[in-house]
């Protein structure tokens, strides 16, 4: 049987990138999913991709909790139930902190610290009525080290971590799972548009020597989504080639 055969999950930001990587992966594993994403347009297209018989695409601000309810709602009516909830929307907004401005610090962490803190606590709302589920949070290896430039998304992302944790032990005697995934440099359109040279100091961080792909952390969003994990909660995945360690 495969690995999400019968489960429903959500996956926020999920119409591109490492979101729309994690649904394909969970589709491929037998569940439907739920692509969340503030670009409705974005999101019904890879819905289709991904088959309108296993796949909904839905408009979602994940700052507005009411967007994220809906989303967990279209979960149940379209599916019949809510099994797994990604938080991965983000976005950055970087720049030194002498630079940035205060609405950039509080728009990235909105979006990340907000958004996961409605995901996980209306995702967690509705599981522990059927006394099973499993919450998946990324944060980033940002959230570890601290990355110059990013004292706004550094911040959101070690925030993820604490967040995950706490929210592990409150759900853990209702059957609830809460883990979370540090990546590390990943290969998308908007890290191949770095300049070289940061893209080459970054590189050589790396001990495996490569960066990862979307698909190594949709594999690793897929076993805390399954059984595999089963006693594993309040957990945090580094999938980083072996950078800082």
């Amino acid at each position: 049987m495969a690995l999400l055969e019968n489960r429903t999950a959500v996956i926020t930001g999920g119409a591109q990138g490492i979101g729309l990587a994690i649904a394909r992966r969970y589709v491929e594993e037998g569940a439907r999913v739920v692509i969340g994403d503030l670009d409705e347009e974005a999101a019904k297209k890879a819905a289709a991709e991904l088959g309108t018989d296993r796949a909904l695409g839905v408009r979602c601000n994940v700052v507005d909790a009411g967007d994220v309810q809906a989303l967990v709602d279209a979960a149940v009516e379209t599916f019949g139930s809510l099994d797994v909830f990604v938080n991965n929307a983000g976005i950055t907004r970087d720049a030194t902190m002498r630079t940035m401005t205060e609405e950039d610090f509080d728009l990235v962490i909105q979006v990340h610290l907000k958004g996961t803190w409605n995901g996980t606590r209306l995702a967690a709302a509705r599981m522990r009525e059927q006394k099973s589920g499993s919450i998946v949070n990324i944060s980033s290896l940002s959230g570890k080290v601290g990355m110059i430039g990013q004292t706004n998304y550094s911040a959101a992302k070690a925030g993820i971590v604490g967040m995950t944790k706490a929210a592990a032990k409150e759900m853990a005697h209702h059957g609830v799972r809460v883990n979370a995934i540090q990546p590390g440099l990943i290969r998308s359109a908007m890290t191949e548009a770095m300049p070289q040279k940061a893209w080459d100091q970054k590189m050589a961080e790396i001990p495996m020597g490569r960066p990862g792909e979307p698909e190594e952390i949709a594999s690793v969003a897929l076993f805390y989504a399954s059984d595999l994990s089963s006693y594993m909660s309040g957990t945090v995945a580094e999938v980083t080639g072996g950078r800082f360690m």
